[in-house]
């Protein structure tokens, strides 16, 4: 068999059913915990599937995420809807399929989500997104816990949003949710997330309000430098901080919406070297990927590894790695050392299993790189024989 067209996408469905196995086992005594996974992280419909036979639920952004995750088998009663500017038919669709749960974010959308749910004979569920103004500390446009952020309402607003909500007809109020930040490696930062639910907990019981369900939503980071070494998150010590640290009532269930650290280092990105080019300063390897294929590295300067699958020495050299994107923005990264490269070697670009192929487009005409995954064929066995 030979490789097919670059770039395309490829993914290990046995490392992802580990991944998700052992969110199962680290949680299997913990009645109360309910985990969605994050489906804006990736929406292949072969991801979804997977995630689905696992017995997870979603967190969906969009209606069509919504329509995604119940063609891959999520039970809708197990969806919750985010976003802070749902559209009409997106409410329609969503109260329509009978999802769990509405994360609302401001009091106009409350009102909306009221009218459409009694125009069509409906009771949405709803729990108020509530910003806790806590800093994740992690990359300012991944950020989402502070008051400087568009998300959710405010601590000081939440008593009088909910007794407004318990007024109206066609929403029942079921608790409150909550998202920090995204790629959060020191899990200690969830403390803080922990104490600010304990006290709004306690608030809400001195003015007769009770919550069945508390949403501290996602953020749990991933090991991009090293993927080979740590291919799995310490998922254990991430639910154990809300174990010890979070008053979980009788009764109450606990959600978690987990995405780049069930998806993201299943995912590879390979792409073929165009072109070895030597500037003034700098060694450019030109790939035939580009940011229109994975768009994390010049929207967030992030890092991802990168690795010559068919080096011809083990010598190495210092280079940039670029795309053929008509933008100077185009590049995956700036003195790299990598085995020395030539025309037409395969290049690998690691963690690329969440916001990558989902963030994908068009521009410069450009089309769309194929996924594949370990279930069409086995890339090193194909590369070995090359």
């Amino acid at each position: 068999m030979n490789l097919p067209k670059t770039p395309f996408y490829y993914y290990d469905i046995t490392l992802l059913e580990r991944t998700l196995q052992t969110i199962r086992d680290v949680t299997q005594e913990d009645s109360q915990f309910c985990v969605h996974y994050a489906v804006k992280a990736n929406n292949n419909p072969l991801i979804l599937q997977t995630v689905a036979k696992k017995g997870f639920g979603a967190d969906c952004v969009s209606g069509g995420e919504i329509k995604q995750a119940v063609a891959a088998g999520i039970p809708a009663d197990k969806i919750v809807f985010a976003g802070v500017g749902k559209t009409d038919d997106e409410i329609d669709f969503a109260l329509q399929q009978g999802i769990g749960c509405f994360n609302v974010e401001s009091m106009p959308e409350l009102r909306v989500i009221n009218e459409q749910a009694l125009a069509l004979g409906k009771i949405a569920n709803i729990a108020f997104r509530v910003n806790p103004n806590i800093d994740a500390h992690t990359h300012q446009k991944i950020t989402t816990g502070l008051n400087e952020n568009k998300f959710g309402i405010t601590i000081p607003q939440l008593i009088r949003s909910i007794k407004e909500a318990e007024k109206l007809e066609g929403v029942k109020f079921c608790g409150l949710h909550f998202h920090i930040g995204s790629q959060i490696t020191d899990v200690e930062t969830f403390k803080p997330l922990c104490e600010c639910v304990n006290e709004l907990q306690t608030l809400m019981e001195e003015n007769n309000i009770w919550a069945p369900s508390i949403n501290v939503g996602g953020g749990l980071g991933i090991d991009y430098k090293h993927p080979k070494q740590h291919p799995l998150p310490d998922f254990e010590a991430y639910f154990k901080i809300f174990r010890e640290n979070l008053f979980i009532r009788p009764g109450q269930t606990l959600h978690f919406e987990l995405g780049r650290s069930i998806v993201a280092q299943c995912g590879t990105l390979v792409s073929k070297v165009l072109y070895v080019k030597e500037g003034v300063e700098k060694k450019f390897i030109i790939l035939d990927a580009g940011f229109t294929d994975m768009a994390r590295v010049a929207m967030y300067d992030a890092y991802h590894d990168i690795e010559n699958l068919t080096p011809e020495t083990q010598t190495q050299q210092y280079y940039d790695v670029v795309g053929p994107i008509c933008e100077s923005s185009d590049v995956f990264a700036q003195h790299r050392l990598l085995h020395v490269t030539k025309r037409g070697d395969i290049f690998a670009l690691r963690s690329a299993g969440a916001y990558g192929e989902v963030m994908s487009s068009k521009y410069n005409s450009r089309e769309l790189a194929k996924p594949y995954s370990t279930q069409d064929f086995d890339l090193d066995a194909i590369l070995k024989e090359q």
